[in-house]
């Protein structure tokens, strides 16, 4: 409604009525709220929404719980001095990989059209999605998908 319609408002200043529009331009949150804004979950091997399926998380020694320490060397310049680091990192490790491709908003959109839909709420049908924590993360189609713009 705020976009095509608009709603009426008042401006104090000039003392008279206005038809106002508005748009979401960005939300800023903190990682847990990003993913209820976002539909991705934050939990789990596959949490980091940038590496997606590519995540290189791995357990500890003595837990059970991932870990993406020094998962993000391969966002880093090839010629950066992080990427050699054996010492300062995971012990040994030199970063060769490139960093996992960019995807487009179609890109994103097209996959998340591909997920079932989930009732929330009282109504809720607690139905995973396929190969869901395998080769994504996505719990639900967010809301923001649905804006005309």
């Amino acid at each position: 409604m705020l976009w095509d319609i608009g709603v009426n408002t008042f401006d104090t200043w000039k003392k008279q009525n206005f038809i106002m529009k508005a748009t979401l331009l960005w939300t800023i949150s903190d990682f847990p709220a990003y993913g209820m804004l976002s539909g991705w979950s934050i939990h789990g091997r596959l949490a980091c929404p940038y590496c997606m399926e590519n995540s290189k998380s791995f357990g500890l020694k003595y837990g059970r719980k991932p870990c993406w320490f020094d998962c993000h060397r391969q966002h880093l310049p090839i010629d950066h001095p992080f990427r050699h680091d054996r010492y300062s990192f995971k012990k040994s490790v030199v970063e060769n990989s490139l960093p996992p491709e960019h995807l487009s908003g179609i890109d994103i959109l097209n996959r998340v059209n591909q997920l079932q839909e989930n009732m929330f709420g009282l109504k809720s049908t607690k139905i995973k999605q396929l190969d869901f924590g395998r080769t994504h993360n996505w719990v639900k189609k967010s809301i923001f998908w649905e804006f005309p713009y």
